[in-house]
């Protein structure tokens, strides 16, 4: 069998990476395969039995933990190599695993819990792999979001996940002013020392919506939450911190909900107010960016606060 005849250096754009790929007798053998492999969020029986096969079959296991996911190997009695691969490393050896790919080895890139690339490193590497046409094959499993979801009680129909909150006070009030119109279910993960300002913000931002805290999920110390905000504030306050990963899950909502939630707050305008009077104004000669800022001038809102609750109501309308 002829092998086709490779470029000597390929260049994988979006991830930033120089690859040189290896003269072959046979394609086929040559090249490996890149296996996203989901691991128990908590409870070690829930992993899949595919993915014990395939941690135990491939060449090199690529971990954010090389301690973490050893324990996991070690209780199955799997001997497979195992390589760091972590956000300060992400760069660096997602290079080195490629070149271990076209040079025909099979990678599986694992995260200490869960799915990788889910609020996880990883997506450096698949996106240089896919670019390099090496197959990317994921073993499908547990993933914390989806976990809480199925019992938090709020509705899992339509849901948008958001990762993680911006640790800063003024950027997550301004991430969730971005999502306030959203009327899926809004999930998050959040670190223990912050739920408590979390919560707060949300409130203040979303209304006293219906919500749930998930902590510790398939662990022995398995904890749901349940209510509106408020109630979870002060379940969650300073004096009872929280321990353990947890999942926030808050209500979607209406756009009538949304207005009256506005009317509420002494001074708030609705983006409802905003839109007729950003109209009234286009209708009038002005342009959108002038039409906008004297919109929100008039009704008292920053100009930035204004463009986003626009842009929200927007993306909304046109899902």
């Amino acid at each position: 069998m002829t092998c086709p005849q490779w470029p000597r250096t390929l260049f994988v754009e979006r991830a930033g990476l120089s690859l040189v790929r290896p003269q072959c007798h046979n394609a086929s053998r040559m090249i490996g395969t890149l296996y996203i492999v989901a691991t128990p969020i908590g409870n070690l029986e829930d992993v899949t039995q595919r993915a014990l096969r395939i941690l135990g079959e491939v060449d090199l296991v690529a971990c954010e933990d090389t301690r973490h996911t050893r324990v996991l190997l070690n209780h199955f009695g799997i001997k497979t190599k195992t390589i760091s691969y972590h956000e300060h490393n992400e760069r660096a050896r997602a290079e080195q695993l490629c070149q271990l790919l076209v040079s025909g080895k099979n990678v599986a890139l694992v995260s200490d819990a869960g799915t990788p690339l889910v609020s996880d490193p990883g997506f450096r590497i698949v996106s240089a792999a896919i670019e390099a046409n090496i197959p990317v094959v994921p073993i499908p499993g547990a993933t914390a979001f989806v976990v809480a979801l199925t019992a938090s009680g709020v509705s899992a129909d339509q849901f948008f996940f958001a990762g993680f909150l911006p640790a800063r006070a003024n950027a997550r009030q301004k991430k969730l002013e971005e999502l306030r119109t959203v009327a899926a279910t809004l999930v998050f993960y959040e670190a223990p020392h912050r739920i408590a300002a979390t919560l707060k913000t949300a409130r203040e931002v979303l209304g006293n919506r219906r919500a749930a805290v998930a902590r510790e999920l398939t662990k022995i110390h398995e904890e749901f939450t349940r209510g509106r905000l408020e109630d979870l504030g002060q379940r969650f306050s300073e004096a009872t911190r929280a321990k353990g990963e947890l999942v926030l899950l808050i209500d979607g909502t209406a756009d009538e909900a949304i207005a009256a939630h506005d009317a509420a707050i002494p001074g708030q305008s609705s983006y409802r107010d905003l839109a007729e009077r950003v109209n009234e104004l286009e209708v009038g000669g002005l342009d959108p960016k002038q039409a906008l800022k004297q919109a929100a001038r008039e009704l008292g809102l920053k100009r930035a606060d204004a463009y986003r609750r626009l842009v929200a109501h927007k993306n909304r309308r046109s899902k």
